[in-house]
């Protein structure tokens, strides 16, 4: 016979096993971790905080030390100081300002050599002050012999700006003296024949030709030189007889354009000398006054007058 077997159980019959530590330690190990995390978290925060502290203290440290060297920099650049140095260290001043800004890296690195740079920047600064102290002193010299040398100056330029007037008032009155005069003026007509007649009066048919003549005047100031003579014919109308192919031009007498009918050269040697221009016009010349004129370096020699009939 067969030995009959016990019947097992059901599963639902069995004892339970007790998971409860299970759970217990798994709750405990999330919690410490939730709380490492939680309190690394807020180490970190603490030094974000800190070191953000740390670089806004370094940054406005720059910042005021950089507004100081400002200062200096334009207090010693209106005492004549030298501020190219300044320049410089404010130039590296602004640029390590910018990187403590934007460089994380840098932040961290930096902030500690900044500070100290720092230091060095503000005892920079009270050297510059003495500097400046001592600019001043040297400035205040300068402005008693300036204010000192300005008055002498004054009266310097008071007496040279009287000799000046003096010179140029001299050399006005030298100019003037040096002038040159013409006397004796003849307007002489010459006929087809080549006769001439002297007078104050003619008839058209006389005048086939004109020949003005004069002296001019001995003068022992005028300078011995070139002289280049103008003549002018002006008609009874007030127009200047002008004709470019009998050598008519223009010059400036007075600050206008005028226009000459005539022109001569001559070497002028402080004596008397006798000039003549003779001026053909090629046609009958207006009846009524004629006026002439000679002109010289943009002045007035001499005026005659002749009239046509």
């Amino acid at each position: 016979m067969e030995e009959q077997k016990p019947s097992e159980q059901p599963d639902y019959l069995k004892p339970k096993k007790n998971r409860t530590p299970v759970f217990i330690v798994i709750t405990f190990l999330l919690l410490a971790a939730i709380v490492f995390f939680y309190y690394q978290n807020q180490q970190l925060e603490e030094e974000r905080a800190r070191q953000q502290q740390e670089i806004s203290a370094t940054y406005l440290k720059l910042d005021s030390v950089a507004n100081e060297l400002e200062v200096r920099i334009q207090a010693i650049k209106e005492l004549g100081g030298e501020i190219d140095t300044l320049e410089t260290l404010k130039a590296q001043l602004e640029a390590d300002k910018k990187q403590l800004l934007v460089d994380a890296k840098y932040q961290r690195d930096r902030i500690s050599r900044l500070n100290n740079r720092v230091d060095g920047y503000k005892e920079l600064l009270l050297i510059k002050d003495e500097e400046i102290e001592q600019l001043k002193v040297l400035n205040e010299q300068l402005s008693e012999e300036n204010t000192t040398l300005k008055v002498e100056k004054n009266q310097l330029n008071q007496t040279v700006q009287q000799l000046e007037k003096n010179k140029e008032e001299l050399a006005s009155k030298v100019a003037f003296a040096s002038r040159l005069q013409i006397q004796g003026m003849q307007i002489i007509a010459i006929n087809d024949r080549g006769k001439e007649r002297v007078d104050s009066e003619y008839r058209n048919r006389h005048i086939d030709k004109l020949k003005i003549q004069f002296t001019v005047v001995e003068n022992e100031i005028a300078p011995i030189e070139g002289k280049e003579l103008l003549l002018r014919v002006i008609a009874p109308d007030g127009n200047v007889l002008f004709d470019v192919t009998r050598g008519s031009g223009s010059f400036t007498f007075e600050n206008r354009e005028m226009f000459y009918t005539a022109k001569q050269e001559i070497l002028y040697d402080r004596n008397n000398q006798l000039v003549s221009f003779l001026y053909d016009k090629g046609s009958e010349y207006a009846i009524g006054q004629h006026k002439v004129e000679v002109y010289t370096d943009d002045y007035l020699m001499g005026s005659g007058s002749f009239m046509v009939k």
